[in-house]
């Protein structure tokens, strides 16, 4: 965990400027000959998506752990990721809901790839409920690693609800599942991945922020403890 210091330091440059080149060629992308510069919105809410996922995907991974080695690093790890995961989910249902009103019509549709990233955002919530809720820290990461490997069903879900269901929500941007075309002009495509990548930096920064304040908390627990104890 004390590495978290020195990754923390590196991927906070990194990311200022990660962010820096893609903001600066979203906002000189050219215009989209259908979307307008409504696709601008794109630019935030594809690699929000992808990160809420990823996000996820690291939650599961150290909740495996957690059950398997009972590792409170890997709990801390899994309680930094959740509201890092949840902020990116939120976001991508904003933007999502922004570009739908000038596109579909409508704020919102109970469409299968929003309604399961709906459900995602409610699964982070519900974990970080959970963790609240109880005081025990063993039991605490236990129930909610039991939890997040469950909720994890949904993220397959969500990647494929575009092509198991007909949806109002576009194919993936840049890939479709064992098709491997691009469905966004190459123009377009620079910025969206750069800001991909930048997201990617961010997101890991946000994660290593919150762990670092998750394990300081709880040494701070254990000092009160042990000092309650001897006092």
């Amino acid at each position: 965990m004390d590495r978290l210091a020195r990754f923390q330091r590196w991927t906070g440059w990194l990311t200022l400027l990660l962010l820096g080149v893609a903001l600066t060629l979203a906002v000189n992308a050219p215009a989209d000959f259908q979307q307008s510069n409504s696709v601008r919105i794109l630019f935030v809410h594809v690699p929000s998506a992808k990160m809420s996922l990823l996000m996820y995907v690291a939650v599961t991974v150290c909740s495996i752990w957690v059950l398997v080695r009972r590792s409170e690093t890997a709990d801390i790890l899994a309680a930094a990721a959740v509201p890092v995961g949840a902020a990116f989910a939120a976001v991508t249902l904003a933007t999502g809901s922004i570009w739908g009103k000038p596109m579909w019509g409508t704020w919102w549709a109970w469409d299968a790839r929003l309604t399961s990233m709906l459900v995602l955002l409610i699964i982070y919530v519900g974990l970080m409920a959970l963790r609240s809720a109880l005081d025990d820290p063993q039991k605490s990461a236990r129930a909610t690693a039991v939890m997040a490997i469950v909720g994890a069903v949904d993220l397959p879900i969500i990647h494929f609800s575009v092509t198991w269901w007909r949806t109002l929500h576009q194919p993936p941007s840049i890939a479709g599942p064992g098709t491997g075309k691009i469905h966004i002009a190459g123009p377009l495509l620079t910025p969206l991945i750069a800001m991909a990548i930048a997201f990617i930096a961010l997101g890991a920064y946000m994660w290593f922020v919150n762990a670092r304040l998750i394990r300081a908390s709880r040494r701070l627990e254990q000092l009160d403890t042990e000092h309650e104890e001897h006092g």
